[in-house]
């Protein structure tokens, strides 16, 4: 069962205040008696820790049996603090969450109610590599390993474009009034679902026609029960609050680094894996490379796959799965009382 982390008086970067704020967690495993063995596992876009804990089991990516993991639901994806369950709002009313914030509260968290003072590894993919890259940057001392899939540290101007269009189909939805929706955005999330699908898988996947293996009858029904039906579950308000952390997502930009993106990227201390997917289309392989060039210690092993952006979520895909799984096991060797 999850837990709830509240803090009181949280103050976000974009200026707003909040005289609550509430993380939502699930932990797995045990925590060992001088608690060095926690890995910190970030959600992505659109999810939430039920939907990412596939790849925590014995034999899996992430093992219970030998880590504690922990799973911190970030701002606005409907269980921590979000438009849908909060008195905040959106960019249009002055208000939007970054990564600066998450990570500021996960360190909270880990702080004052586990008492963990230094994570073994960050495992993010997508939006969870960039949580995992501020990690880096701001708490150097406190990060040992890095495995950041398929993300970047700052948003591409390409990338961009992405969420932009995401955005606009939403917005451009009769449900928009200016400052949120009056009814379910049929049509937005339609052409929403659309673009998302277009861009998360690649060329090599669709021309393959792999959805056929996972059981759809045609493109049509993929597009529909797969992407559509997945974003149908989700609050439309937080939806569009995850694309505005997406979008401001920079690591520099904050009050410690001060838009020297560079500079952060060199303050990043932990031993990184960098492993984008080698056909993903808007976390580039050569983006991702880099950024990689730009950190001491970090070891650029992308991910040769056809899946595109989903290969860093393989849940369907267990070649690749097995791949990450022990690249992972090679990263997380000699920590504490492993060796």
């Amino acid at each position: 069962m999850s837990e709830i982390f509240t803090i009181d008086n949280f103050e976000f970067q974009c200026g707003k205040c909040l005289s609550e704020v509430q993380i939502i967690y699930q932990t797995y495993g045990d925590l060992n008696a001088d608690r060095s063995n926690a890995i910190l596992y970030p959600t992505s876009y659109g999810a939430q820790h039920s939907d990412i804990e596939w790849l925590i089991s014995a034999d899996g990516i992430l093992d219970p049996t030998q880590w504690f993991i922990i799973i911190p639901n970030m701002f606005g994806n409907g269980l921590s603090t979000s438009p849908s369950n909060s008195d905040c709002g959106l960019v249009e009313s002055g208000f939007w969450f970054t990564h600066f914030d998450n990570v500021r509260a996960q360190e909270k968290l880990l702080t004052e109610v586990l008492k963990i003072d230094r994570l073994a590894l960050i495992y993010g993919w997508s939006m969870g590599a960039q949580q995992a890259y501020h990690w880096g940057a701001l708490y150097p001392d406190r990060v040992q390993r890095i495995a950041a899939l398929c993300g970047t540290a700052r948003t591409t101007d390409h990338n961009r474009i992405f969420l932009q269009s995401l955005r606009s189909a939403l917005t451009a939805d009769p449900a928009w009034t200016g400052t949120g929706f009056d009814r379910l955005p049929e049509r937005g999330l339609h052409t929403f679902a659309r673009i998302y699908a277009s861009w998360a898988a690649s060329q090599e996947f669709y021309r393959e026609g792999l959805y056929y293996s996972l059981g759809y009858s045609s493109l049509e029904d993929y597009l529909v029960r797969a992407w559509e039906a997945s974003y149908r579950q989700r609050d439309p308000h937080n939806l569009i609050a995850m694309l505005d952390t997406w979008l401001h997502c920079d690591l520099s930009d904050n009050s410690v680094y001060q838009g020297d993106y560079r500079s952060t990227l060199s303050a990043i201390r932990a031993k990184t894996y960098v492993m984008p997917s080698t056909t993903d289309l808007y976390f580039t392989p050569a983006d991702c490379a880099a950024e990689a060039a730009l950190i001491t210690n970090a070891e650029y092993r992308p991910i040769r796959s056809i899946w595109g952006h989903r290969a860093g979520n393989p849940y369907q895909n267990p070649e690749d799965a097995d791949w990450i799984r022990s690249q992972i096991h090679t990263l997380l060797e000699g920590i504490g009382d492993r060796g």
